[in-house]
């Protein structure tokens, strides 16, 4: 556990949009997968994040310059 990979992860999250989208639409699984990737988080740091509103996401995502952000290239 490290806060480290918590804000890591958050980063990951808010700046890339294939990420988000597929996280808002099936949490549990995309963070799964973030884990097999080698990210450490615990199951207390999933769940928080579990928690959060999703619509907050997409909200602070769009706040972000673009130029930080990772846009999808694929179709919706």
């Amino acid at each position: 556990m490290s806060q480290k990979t918590v804000q890591l992860v958050i980063g990951w999250l808010l700046t890339d949009e294939e990420l988000r989208v597929r996280f808002i639409e099936c949490p549990r699984e995309t963070l799964t997968d973030v884990r097999r990737r080698g990210y450490e988080l615990t199951e207390d740091e999933m769940d928080a994040l579990l928690l959060c509103d999703p619509t907050m996401w997409m909200t602070t995502a769009q706040m972000i310059h673009p130029r930080l952000r990772r846009a999808s290239l694929r179709g919706r």
